[in-house]
């Protein structure tokens, strides 16, 4: 005999509010429709899954029928066909969102979100490639977007937590040198024999040619900032020592 299919959620959640729409959720929808005997109960949940995620719905109730649909024997195989082929029809997004639904309710891990993945939603600038024609200039690990590589030759720079680059000089014979805006995070600015500037987003330095300096990530934040290199003659970086460690330690 087949499994009589009862609901009373429409009558716990409304029934004093809207009686009429707890009897039509409860007595109509569930109790006749969902026990019309012409379909099964697992075929009636396949068509609610595919029509609330045509809807759009990925809120509890979604939850709830594919909770419904597994309990009713669709097999993980099963629901990833459906929303697969659901997908082509009812569009890419709703696919995506079902899919994230599905994987919880069919207990298969969702891989966590990745510390660079959630600093680069934070971010309006991409974080770019690593940076690896600079590496041995920098303690830890940064990277490396272009911005405008014509007129302007604009940056965007990000370091890792506890990333800094080595001492430089800008040089140049005329004109030069750097500005820095923060875009990201947190880090600091030192020049030689200065106090380090801590550098948080819409923060600029103006770095002219002839001036030693660092800069780099806060030890306990990423930091990004737009690098913008200053027009002049014979322009060149001269790269030195590496930060002192134990100073930089000494940051917050």
């Amino acid at each position: 005999m087949a499994e009589k299919i009862v609901q009373t959620a429409g009558r716990d959640q409304l029934g004093t509010f809207a009686p009429a729409f707890a009897h039509l959720n409860d007595d109509v929808l569930f109790g006749e429709v969902w026990n019309e005997p012409a379909l099964d109960v697992k075929t009636k949940c396949v068509i609610t899954v595919v029509s609330l995620m045509a809807s759009g719905m990925t809120d509890s109730s979604l939850t709830y029928h594919l909770q419904n649909a597994k309990a009713h024997g669709v097999t993980k195989e099963e629901i990833a066909a459906i929303i697969t082929h659901a997908t082509m029809y009812v569009g890419w997004p709703k696919g995506w969102a079902v899919f994230r639904l599905a994987k919880e309710v069919w207990n298969e891990e969702i891989p966590a979100e990745t510390e660079k993945a959630r600093y680069q939603n934070s971010i309006f600038f991409p974080i770019g490639e690593p940076n690896v024609g600079f590496a041995k200039y920098f303690a830890g690990q940064s990277y490396l977007a272009p911005i405008s590589t014509k007129q302007v030759p604009i940056y965007n720079v990000t370091f890792e937590p506890a990333c800094r680059n080595n001492w430089h000089v800008h040089h140049a014979d005329k004109g030069g040198g750097q500005m820095l805006i923060c875009v990201g995070g947190r880090g600091y600015y030192q020049e030689w024999g200065q106090a380090p500037i801590e550098m948080r987003p819409g923060d600029e330095v103006n770095i002219p040619a002839g001036v030693k300096h660092w800069h780099g990530a806060a030890p306990n934040s990423w930091f990004s900032h737009l690098a913008i290199e200053v027009p002049g003659e014979n322009c060149k970086n001269e790269w030195l020592e590496p930060v002192d460690a134990e100073e930089y330690g000494k940051l917050k």
